[in-house]
Order: C-alpha cells, then structure tokens, then sequence
C-alpha cells in the first residue's frame, strides 16, 4: 500500500522564502534529479522544503542569449485549466490528474504573484484570460464541459460574456461569438526560470553539469552512488525517450512570435487572448499573450512528430501563424518584431498516454540470504507535460514527494492508475473508519436517553 500524499501546504511543508522550510540535517536523505528546466527545479523546491538534500543534473541550464532556449523558457506559460490550447489528452487517468495538479500550480502562482516584490522577481502576473467560439459553447460539449469545470474549480474571476469580444477588439468577421473569461497565472519564463534557479539554489540545491546518456534504469546503481543519492526523479521531458526507454515520448513542435507591446503601434494588450485548435473553424490555434510588460506573444502551432528547429519568419506555417492572429486581432497588423528575440520555438515534450509521474516498474535480481528476489527501482519519473509544463508543475512534484516516501519505505512500485485507486482505497477506509467512530461515540449518548 502506497504512503497516503501529502498536498503542498504554504509555510507548513512549503516555503516561498528563500531557504528551506525544514533545513536538513547529515542524516537527510539525498534526492537525485535528472533535468533543469521548470518541471525538474520545482521537484527539487518541493522535496528542499520537506528537509532533502538535491543535486540537480542538467546538460544545459538557462540561457538569455539569443540563441536556442530551453524549452521551459520557449513556453507561453500561460495557466490553463486541461485539456490546453496545444493539444488534447489521451489518456483519461492523466486527464484527471492534470485537473488537480493545474489547481495546485494555481493557488502557488497566485500567491506569487500577490506579493508585488516576489511577482517582480519572479515574473508572474495575475492576468484576464480570454476564450473564444465560434458558436455558443454548448454545442461544443467538451469546450462547455471544460468551461462548467473552470466555473467551479476556484479559479478566479470567471465570467461568461460575449461582450468581450468587442471589448477587447476582435473583428468581428472572424466568426468569434461567444466567450468567457478568468483570471490566470501569466509568468515571464527567462525571468521565472532565472527565479527558479536562485531560489532552489538558495534552499541548498547543488547544480551539477553533465550530459547523462542511455537508460537511466541500467545505470541507476552508479549515478546513486556517484552521487551520493537514495532516489533518482527523471525530470528530462523528451530525453525520457531514450532515459526511460520509453518509445510512447514525442516532440511536438511550436513557435511563437515576440512583438513589442507598449502600445506605441496597436493598443496595450493587457490579457491572453485564445481559440484553441478544437473550437477553431480552421482546427488552427489563436493564442495571444502578454510575456510581461514590453512583450506580446502570437502563436500557435502544434506539430507532433516534428523535431528540427529551422523554423523562420518566412516558413509557410509561420506566415498563416501570423495572418490569423491578425485577422483576430487587426491592430496586429502594424506589431513591431521584437529586435532581440523575434521567433521563439521549441519541441513540447508529448507521450501518448499524457503526463507520467509514476515509479519505474522494472526491478532487479539481488541475492538476499542465499536466494535471488527482486528488488524494486529507486527511479520516479516525472515527464511528458507536453505544453503544460507550468501550469502541472507543483502539483505534479508534490505526487514526486510521495513516491520519494514509498522509495525510501522500500514499498513495491505500481502503476500510475494502480496507485490512484490505493489513494482511493484509503481514501475510502479513513472515511468508513470516522463514520464508525461517529456510531461508537453516539451509542453511549442513545444510552442515557
């Protein structure tokens, strides 16, 4: 049976402060991480907070170049409520579970940004996030099912009008004709990423250089050893496809175009504007979105399979790319490129059954008093967020946090669904357990009456 998980709870097992919410001592547990970008250095700000000690491992690290970025800093890195803009999901579990992990990131994010110095620092701003259709959302049943979860889920200012479509300067002979709106989480990802860093830095991660080749599996033993480890979590997004084995990993190609935004050229675009591929007429994304003050993103494409990074401004899929925002947006027409970055793209790390945060199910033969038995991994994964790497990010490394207890419990592994149903189970026992001390604690009160 799986250790029950233990949500995030701010200044309890979590910290926004800039050191470890339980320091750790020289007989703490060590935590090996695989991956620099945003999924692995929230795994390693989660379990700093709960008294490990981290050593992050990354072939590359942040950049602020103009040269190719990491994939954490190409993202919109706007929060969305699942299924998002760039794709659908597949598999119903990670479906489900994305639901819950978004709303975590949430209620993190919004406390950051509701800190005026921590929002600067970190970049993230508390933004009205627009949806639009091309027909009434309820003959979109799955667009409606969405949006009557968003309604109840405790995301902030929601609210169903088509007069956003004016208000915020739609043509209006784009099909545009219904809409709601939010507020969400919007984060300046060089910015964010450069936050992250220090951050986790400053809680006591060690940062370590190193390009780790092969299936992780067959060399666990040596990396946990070379560093001192007790459990290896593979953040590596695509890497996963050979790191992990698995051959279910994909790239799924985007791009996104950077203009300026300081409302010399079209007016200031304050809030995300977004169609996305499934209620669009063209089954072509509209995604607008403030990167920060200065800076405006266009996007979007979706591209699974694709791999090479030689998109331009010129390529056919760029150009339609930008002809439909502007055709949404006609003040776009006259955007000045941003001279320093002008076309951000990257491959989203996808897999086909979505999101995988789960223990490595392989085992070893070891000979224990005379016999073999088979001894479980010390390997989490947590990988495959596809464009959602932002918006899952806590709420997946809080599950991680979890699976660290059942490695260091020597717990069998189990399956992604087998573990939601023990949650389940248990879930189900504690309840059955409290009614029956109700009854135990009634029965001598029937007694005296």
């Amino acid at each position: 049976m799986s250790i029950q998980d233990q949500p995030l709870v701010l200044d309890e097992n979590f910290s926004l402060k800039p050191f470890p919410q339980v320091p750790p001592n020289a007989a703490s547990h060590t935590a090996l991480i695989i991956g620099g970008g945003v999924t692995g250095l929230v795994t390693a700000w989660v379990l700093l907070d709960r008294g490990y000690h981290v050593t992050i491992v990354s072939k590359e690290w942040a950049s602020f170049t103009d040269q190719q970025r990491l994939t954490s800093q190409i993202a919109g890195a706007l929060w969305e409520y699942p299924p998002a803009v760039c794709g659908q999901h597949t598999d119903i579990l990670s479906l489900q579970k994305s639901k819950h992990w978004c709303m975590v990131a949430y209620d993190i994010w919004e406390a950051i940004a509701s800190d005026p110095s921590l929002a600067a620092l970190a970049g993230v701003q508390m933004r009205s996030s627009n949806f639009f259709f091309p027909c009434p959302i309820e003959e979109l049943p799955a667009q409606h099912q969405k949006m009557r979860e968003i309604e109840g889920s405790g995301v902030r200012g929601f609210h169903r009008s088509r007069n956003s479509i004016h208000k915020h300067g739609i043509d209006p002979r784009y099909g545009a004709v219904d809409a709601y709106e939010h507020l969400a989480p919007i984060i300046d990802t060089d910015r964010a990423m450069e936050w992250l860093m220090l951050l986790v830095q400053s809680k006591g991660a060690k940062f370590h250089t190193d390009t780790i080749a092969g299936d992780l599996f067959t060399q666990e033993q040596d990396l946990l050893h070379r560093f001192s480890a007790d459990v290896l979590i593979n953040c590596t997004g695509l890497s996963a496809l050979a790191l992990a084995g698995d051959k279910t990993c994909y790239p799924l190609r985007g791009a996104l175009i950077r203009v300026l935004n300081d409302g010399t050229d079209f007016p200031k675009v304050e809030s995300s504007l977004a169609i996305t591929a499934d209620a669009a007429q063209d089954n072509e994304i509209v995604f607008i979105v403030p990167r920060n003050d200065n800076i405006l993103l266009i996007g979007g494409i979706a591209q699974p399979g694709r791999s090479e990074l030689d998109l331009t401004l010129q390529s056919p899929e760029i150009k339609r790319m930008r002809t439909r925002a502007e055709a949404f947006l006609p003040g776009l027409k006259h955007a000045r490129l941003d001279p320093e970055y002008p076309i951000a793209q990257g491959l989203r790390p996808a897999r086909e059954k979505n999101i995988r945060v789960e223990r490595e199910l392989r085992t070893r033969g070891v000979m224990m008093h005379g016999r073999e038995v088979e001894e479980p991994s010390r390997i989490i994964h947590n990988y495959g967020h596809g464009g959602s790497g932002w918006s899952l990010s806590f709420g997946c490394s809080a599950d991680v946090a979890a699976l660290v207890e059942d490695v260091l419990h020597n717990l069998p592994a189990s399956t992604m669904r087998r573990r939601q149903e023990e949650l389940v189970e248990m879930e189900e026992s504690a309840e059955a357990s409290r009614a029956a001390s109700v009854v135990r604690d009634a029965a001598p009160i029937r007694a005296r009456l």
